[in-house]
């Protein structure tokens, strides 16, 4: 078991998502930078769909009742510690019965996520142990942690032998240099609806991440807000993350996890999915430029990302099962 001492800024139990439940009302939810949790797990020997901890900018403070194996993997977290010795991120760290862990405060990027050998053996909720902290849907009644959560864990898989002297690159993983960021998009059914100066707009000018965003969705802003060529009177359609919708004002949202399942605002972008995890890590005030791509490109890019996640994952369980 693992209590809660102190919750950080915003953390949540999350999986892979709730796949398949679109037609009720019901979001995905799930872990916003995928890979980082699937890393996360894999380091500890969980299956991919394991619950893990999603932490927001802060992380939180926790107590170990048992000894069990940990990794972290996502944004730079330099200030976490497991009694008082820095915890280092991307490989297996096995944590003692009584230990406490403080996380701090990521040094760039968003999310940063917390796997522990066997999951968070929580009760799932339609197929999964991801909380939609929108909706209030999920493990602890949909909400965040609190003070005095005790998670209990399932039973521990494979994990490394300790002490533990290799690590992950987590270059592919996080991009952690200076912002502005680059993302790519796809058209939208709407893109053609753009005015000629907002399509230019959205390759050439710099947008800012800004403090409204959330699991929702992350909203962005520049200076001149985006336009289209004439009012549109919509009715509301299935979304996806990663869909840049216009509202009125001409600031764009790109959806996140958490968004509805449906939407009636223009859509005058789509991210391309392989670009989702670093819209995840963008932080409030982060710089962005975008520039379009072709479908065929989109496809091409995941599939060499996902590729070289499972490999790195087999590469893995290789070092997991001779017990380095």
């Amino acid at each position: 078991m693992i209590e809660i001492l102190a919750t950080g800024l915003l953390s949540s139990l999350q999986d892979q998502g709730r796949i398949g439940q679109a037609h009720l009302g019901i979001g995905r939810s799930g872990a916003a930078d995928l890979p980082a949790m699937t890393l996360a797990n894999a380091l500890v020997g969980n299956a991919p769909q394991a619950c893990a901890l999603e932490m927001t900018l802060q992380g939180p403070r926790l107590r170990l009742h048992q000894s069990t194996t940990i990794a972290l993997a996502g944004a730079p977290m330099p200030k976490a510690s497991c009694n008082g010795v820095p915890l280092p991120m991307w490989r297996p760290v096995t944590c003692q019965a009584g230990s406490e862990i403080r996380f701090g405060a990521m040094r760039s990027g968003c999310r940063s996520y917390l796997a522990v050998a066997g999951g968070f053996d929580v009760e799932a909720w339609l197929g999964s142990r991801s909380t939609d902290l929108n909706a209030g849907l999920g493990p602890l009644g949909g909400r965040a942690l609190r003070e005095g959560d005790e998670l209990p864990l399932g039973p521990a898989g494979c994990v490394p032998g300790d002490p533990v002297h290799w690590s992950l690159d987590p270059g592919p993983w996080f991009n952690d240099d200076a912002t502005p960021h680059v993302l790519r998009l796809l058209a939208g059914s709407h893109t053609p609806e753009l005015d000629d100066a907002s399509r230019q707009a959205l390759e050439t000018r710099e947008f800012r991440i800004s403090a409204d965003s959330n699991r929702v969705g992350v909203r962005i802003q520049s200076d001149v807000p985006l336009k289209l060529r004439d009012h549109l009177e919509l009715v509301s359609e299935g979304t996806v993350p990663g869909v840049m919708q216009l509202p009125p004002g001409g600031q764009p949202i790109l959806l996140l996890n958490e968004h509805p399942v449906t939407g009636g605002y223009p859509r005058i972008a789509q991210l391309a999915a392989v670009d989702l995890p670093r819209l995840a890590q963008c932080r409030p005030g982060d710089r962005l430029h975008f520039t379009w791509i072709k479908l065929e490109q989109a496809h091409a890019m995941f599939e060499r990302s996902k590729q070289s996640l499972e490999l790195l994952m087999d590469q893995i369980a290789r070092r997991l099962e001779n017990r380095e």
